[in-house]
């Protein structure tokens, strides 16, 4: 009975958002867009499309995110939304994690996305634009990437912080107490391997449909490299997310080595107790603040 119910609360509010977007104006991007994946499908073959188009996106993607945060230090304006003030940015610290990430993102990662095409073909994951889901489905699906890969990297973050481990391999990650955007992918290859796994875990679950892939890399790029970047900008579209961790959830953990282990919600932190030291700081930070107005 209470799955029927379940159910038929699903179907209403499938049903809820469909007529929503009924509504909604026509997107005058949705042409091109077509076009774009269409010809993309004739020119190219799936292989292409899901090892190297993957490439891509995450490449280009990644790095283009990271860019605001990497102009914010020359804008005088902005340092007073940094975090960690005392903790500019230094050439040499940017040049040393670009290095690493060059060789994580094509040594490790790129022999994972090879992996791509065959996990498609095996699973029989559809490329064509006539079985695209509409956006509030690819919406839903990302968000179900983002509660599982939230719930493992909690755990598995943690771990790697047990005392017999850290040293060894996340220690890398810490290098940089004061975290920056490009430093979101800085870590050792274990640990792109094991924290990656959450990734993929939701798609091996929810994908059915190649675009999911670029999706769910899109929105996971935004949150990992806004949490990272070591500024808390007001009117962040992100902290209108319920549970949304941000920037200064996570640089407490950088700026301490301890709690805010999730990656992108706060539940996990709070379920466990893991964020009541960074709750003792915002609430000390707020008497001062209060003291100097």
């Amino acid at each position: 009975m209470p799955t029927n119910e379940s159910i038929s609360i699903f179907s209403s509010a499938s049903l809820a958002v469909e007529y929503v977007d009924s509504l909604l104006p026509e997107n005058p991007l949705q042409e091109p867009f077509k076009n774009a994946w269409n010809y993309m499908l004739n020119n190219y073959t799936k292989f292409q499309i899901a090892t190297w188009g993957s490439l891509i996106v995450h490449e280009v993607l990644y790095f283009l995110f990271c860019l605001p945060g990497f102009l914010f230090q020359f804008i005088p304006y902005m340092k007073k939304y940094k975090i960690q003030k005392d903790k500019p940015e230094t050439w040499e610290n940017q040049w040393k994690c670009f290095k690493v990430l060059l060789f994580n993102h094509f040594c490790i990662q790129l022999p994972l996305i090879c992996g791509t095409y065959y996990f498609t073909e095996y699973f029989n994951i559809p490329y064509d634009w006539e079985t695209m889901p509409r956006w509030y489905m690819l919406l839903a699906r990302c968000f179900g990437c983002a509660v599982i890969e939230d719930t493992w990297h909690y755990f598995l973050h943690r771990l790697l912080h047990h005392k017999r481990i850290y040293k060894h391999i996340h220690k890398i990650h810490h290098e940089f107490q004061a975290p920056f955007g490009m430093e979101a992918e800085y870590a050792h290859p274990l640990e792109t391997l094991i924290l990656g796994t959450g990734f993929f875990i939701g798609i091996m679950l929810l994908c059915d449909h190649v675009i999911l892939l670029w999706a769910w890399v899109t929105i996971r790029l935004i949150e990992t490299i806004d949490v990272h970047s070591g500024y808390d900008i007001p009117l962040n579209p992100l902290n209108l997310i319920p549970f949304y961790a941000g920037s200064r959830h996570h640089d407490f953990h950088h700026m301490n080595f301890i709690g805010n282990y999730a990656s992108t919600f706060t539940w996990w932190d709070r379920l466990f107790g893991t964020d009541s030291q960074f709750i003792a700081y915002i609430e000390k930070m707020k008497k001062v603040e209060k003291k100097t107005e």
